[in-house]
């Protein structure tokens, strides 16, 4: 569906986008994560025929995006972080004008069922102008979906929602999903890019350094994990133990419960279980706790960029 080789952009000898392999496939929701000034935006101007690659390709649905470029942008729908509105417009008027421009059929039909999913039937008739942020954001929304896209390309999605915006919002997104519809979302958001991704890519100074699945990507953005040790008892001995161990980074107590920082270089629960009943200890229960991927990312340091990375060169190899 999204498919970019060597994709490249440079600004006075700035590379913003530099020799980026992406591959988004039909019917993914596909989270495109990354710091403030990574190339996030950049990439999806590009995507989009705003901007102009300074050396690359970009394929969508199979076509050449430099050849056949209006085919393309009709098979699209786009929601940004900020609406540009006409103020004097009211939300009828302004989904009308483009569904004129797109030649939808059955448009007031179409209209009124996408301003009522989101909440904004009884503001149809209402001057844009007045509408709040969320409101604008969720009109982007019904906009974006007026003509079937089959691609939607998201950029902060969820922008100035309420709670309540956001669940509607993330509701949509899944069930435009399971119609067969690709969506590719840029958010800093985490908790709402692993709600609903499958997959993730990291950009980092213009570069892809890991493109991976959650769970994948969880284990390789941290090198520890929390283990929950449940005890029938537990003793002094088994704590200064299981601390002397390089792989445990970190354990406290909390009433029959050891809560371990352990490496996720290997499996070592075995080992923990054996050294616990050597000393006298009984072990009910292990259990391993998820890992939000906020908390994921949060670890991302210099020297994880940088294993990212090699990895990175080690499967283009």
């Amino acid at each position: 569906m999204i498919r970019t080789q060597g994709l490249t952009k440079k600004y006075d000898g700035f590379r913003a986008v530099d020799n980026l392999n992406l591959e988004v496939k039909e019917g993914e929701i596909y989270g495109f994560l990354g710091p403030n000034g990574a190339g996030k935006t950049t990439t999806i101007l590009m995507l989009l025929g705003i901007l102009k690659p300074t050396k690359g390709k970009i394929y969508l649905f199979g076509q050449d995006l430099g050849k056949d470029f209006l085919s393309i942008k009709r098979k699209m729908g786009v929601v940004s972080e900020k609406q540009y509105l006409y103020k004097e417009m009211s939300a009828g008027e302004y989904l009308n004008f483009f569904a004129d421009l797109y030649g939808v059929k059955n448009s007031k039909k179409k209209i009124d069922g996408l301003l009522e999913k989101l909440d904004l039937l009884e503001v149809k008739n209402r001057k844009l102008g007045a509408f709040s942020r969320g409101m604008q954001q969720k009109l982007g929304f019904a906009r974006a979906l007026l003509h079937d896209p089959q691609l939607l390309l998201l950029d902060e999605p969820v922008s100035g929602l309420d709670p309540t915006g956001i669940k509607q919002i993330r509701d949509l997104i899944e069930e435009e999903n399971k119609k067969g519809r690709t969506i590719f979302i840029s958010s800093h958001l985490l908790s709402e890019v692993e709600k609903l991704c499958g997959k993730i890519g990291i950009l980092n100074k213009g570069k892809l350094l890991a493109e991976d699945s959650m769970d994948n990507l969880k284990r390789r953005l941290t090198d520890v994990v929390e283990l929950e040790i449940e005890l029938s008892q537990t003793k002094k001995e088994i704590v200064d133990t299981l601390s002397a161990f390089d792989f445990i980074k970190g354990i406290k107590k909390e009433g029959n419960l050891l809560i371990a920082q352990v490496k996720t270089d290997k499996d070592y629960r075995a080992q923990i279980s054996e050294t616990i009943s050597q000393q006298g200890g009984v072990v009910l229960g292990i259990k391993t706790k998820e890992m939000s991927l906020e908390e994921a990312f949060i670890t991302i340091t210099e020297k994880n960029i940088s294993l990212l990375a090699e990895e990175g060169k080690e499967s283009a190899e």
